[in-house]
């Protein structure tokens, strides 16, 4: 691994936050409030990086100049020692390529390669390696691997394919998100035999202190972009292993990560994201892009009292 390389795995340990990106009431990004979000998040002590233009940034239905936006407005107003990752999505690999090469010019530190939503109906395992093999090809920065909640399909990489996609050196770090504990040390079993230098992130909103315990570098989650304290709290006291401080800081996120992440679809998470930041007073408006829906009250209700269970509200 070249020292480039090193320093990136290196600072990806720790918590990170997946931001969204708010938008006016006409479904424009707001460049003023997204700043305002993202300064404000990176600038909470513990925070060590960002991953914008994730699931909850709605990296599937923004525009590549928009996605580019996202990182120059990130780069811009975190602070100067912030790691930014940016997520790429697209179906088309092609596409794909054309927007990691944007956002590395952009600014990000990193990229984030996402499985194209049209996997979860099934792929050929050379179709997944040649998509990561264009973008590795047409960047220079450090890449990392999403492993797919094992409800998503065949989005989630089974052994011998992650085994594949591990053994090319430009990929140091994986964003785990199996969603699934058992799911989520098979995976990191094997990563740690494949490659010990490979940075696994326990990515499962719902289940942080469990992949804790049974180990994790750190997190990339955007329970962190709504209360990123108390993500921390929970991040320091298990490094420290203090379970006691651990298991109290997840009583207060867990019935916070039910309300936001438990029911389906996925989708519906940023939408409940964005309605607990305006809630909170962080948004003056909510809205996602269409096709998804507002939230409904009982969500809204669900949400107001999981922030109060987690006392910041």
């Amino acid at each position: 691994m070249s020292a480039g390389m090193r320093r990136f795995s290196d600072r990806l340990r720790g918590i990170h936050a997946a931001t969204i990106v708010p938008m006016t009431p006409d479904f424009a990004i707001d460049e003023a409030q997204l700043a305002a979000h993202l300064a404000s998040v990176a600038s909470t002590p513990g925070i060590n990086g960002l991953l914008v233009n994730g699931h909850a940034g709605e990296n599937f239905v923004l525009s590549l100049a928009e996605k580019r936006r996202v990182v120059e407005l990130a780069r811009r107003h975190a602070p100067k020692d912030c790691l930014i990752v940016s997520g790429v999505n697209h179906e088309s690999s092609l596409e794909a390529v054309r927007e990691a090469a944007a956002l590395e010019q952009a600014g990000a530190d990193g990229l984030l390669v996402f499985p194209p939503n049209s996997w979860a109906l099934g792929h050929a395992d050379d179709c997944v390696i040649e998509h990561h093999r264009r973008i590795r090809d047409a960047t220079t920065v450090p890449l990392m691997l999403y492993a797919a909640p094992v409800g998503a399909g065949a989005m989630a990489y089974a052994p011998p394919l992650l085994t594949r996609l591990v053994a090319d050196p430009r990929f140091v770090a994986v964003k785990e998100g199996s969603w699934e504990v058992a799911a989520y040390e098979q995976n990191l079993r094997l990563i740690g035999k494949l490659r010990p230098d490979f940075v696994v992130l326990g990515s499962g909103d719902e289940h942080l202190l469990t992949s804790y315990l049974i180990g994790s570098a750190g997190s990339q989650v955007s329970l962190a972009c709504v209360v990123p304290e108390l993500v921390v709290d929970l991040w320091v006291a298990a490094e420290a292993g203090d379970w006691e401080r651990s298991r109290a800081a997840h009583e207060k996120l867990y019935p916070l990560a039910v309300a936001i992440y438990r029911d389906p679809p996925g989708g519906r998470a940023t939408v409940r994201l964005k309605a607990c930041l305006k809630l909170l007073g962080r948004l003056p408006c909510d809205s996602a892009r269409p096709p998804q829906p507002a939230a409904t009250r009982g969500e809204l209700q669900a949400l107001e009292q999981a922030l109060r269970v987690a006392g910041v509200l």
